[in-house]
């Protein structure tokens, strides 16, 4: 496969919201799109957007897995950017529409058709810089995919920042790109000066997330992660995770935990922490760096119960598995 998210199929499904209504959905081009150059995203970052997958299963169907679940995230990142309000069933037949137009194109496990749908303000105003934008697009894009981290598989290393954020607090819960890109400097240092994957942020000692997806730690039969706040993205594989794992007699603890108690539990033989994220999946993490120290998670390699719990997921995910939570919408 190519670099992750960097194919796309000919053809999005795009609608516009003007004069206060949505207009009906059209396929179009996927390499470009026309906006003025005071398009109010340009200028004030009026965008989210969405990242979930369809998989094509052995018996050569394709399903989508938690559509319902992104289309719902994605409404809630509308609203708290004062974007104009989604129609849910309309973004859900774009999506369906369009992954129907390349089933035949959607890669064979371990691969899969990564789904893109995205919300942009496009009102032409530079003097709104405290106004929302009345005019907006929402388009989808897709793109055939493998897996996220080139290696595939393997421990990953993580830096732990202890004196920043990923993003202000109150933008935690919104898959935006200004969150992303507040992050770039922090993980582009750590790459150059630690050696490290990805980034762990921990403003005053508190454990959040990463660049880029969620963090658990798995002690024993326990998993614990950090609790729903406004701080950090609620992402869907992690519930997707929590949600097998409680299915499988584990213990879940979600609640606040310091930077501390993650590097005394780490050390503790057996210990596995971990990534989660619909690009990431569930990638095992060996290694944290903190104050200069490096210090091993466990024996260092992916986790029996982390390997597991990947498993499970990519088994509901293409089919391997029977859907007993109702992930799946076939298309």
């Amino acid at each position: 496969m190519a670099a992750f998210g960097t194919v796309f199929m000919p053809q999005m499904a795009l609608a516009t919201y003007e004069n206060h209504e949505w207009t009906p959905a059209s396929i179009v081009a996927s390499d470009k799109l026309e906006l003025h150059p005071g398009a109010h995203v340009l200028h004030y970052s009026s965008t989210c957007f969405e990242g979930l997958k369809a998989f094509k299963h052995e018996d050569g169907s394709v399903n989508i897995f938690r559509m319902d679940a992104n289309i719902k995230r994605m409404a809630q990142s509308s609203d708290l950017l004062f974007l104009p309000e989604i129609n849910k069933e309309q973004l859900a037949q774009m999506i369906e529409q369009t992954v129907a137009m390349y089933v035949d194109d959607v890669p064979s496990a371990p691969g899969s058709m990564y789904i893109r749908p995205t919300h942009i303000g496009t009102e032409p105003s530079i003097g709104k810089a405290a106004v929302s934008s009345e005019t907006s697009l929402l388009y989808v894009l897709l793109s055939p995919v493998g897996d996220y981290f080139a290696g595939g598989v393997k421990p990953l290393r993580l830096l732990l920042e202890d004196n920043g954020m990923r993003c202000a607090p109150h933008m935690g819960m919104i898959k935006s790109g200004g969150n992303y890109a507040s992050a770039l400097g922090p993980i582009a240092r750590a790459r150059k000066q630690s050696n490290a994957d990805q980034v762990l942020f921990c403003p005053n000692g508190d454990v959040q997330e990463t660049g880029a997806a969620n963090f658990i730690l798995i002690d024993g039969n326990e998993i614990i992660t950090k609790a729903l706040d406004s701080s950090f993205l609620h992402g869907i594989t992690r519930d997707s995770i929590l949600t097998i794992a409680r299915d499988a007699g584990m213990t879940v603890t979600e609640r606040d935990f310091t930077v501390d108690e993650l590097i005394e539990r780490a050390q503790k033989p057996g210990t596995e922490a971990a990534l989660s994220g619909t690009a990431a999946v569930l990638t095992p993490v060996g290694t944290l760096i903190h104050n200069g120290e490096e210090i091993t998670v466990g024996s260092g390699e992916a986790g029996e119960t982390t390997l597991k719990l990947r498993q499970a997921l990519n088994d509901i995910q293409w089919g391997r598995a029977e859907d007993k939570f109702g992930w799946l919408t076939k298309i």
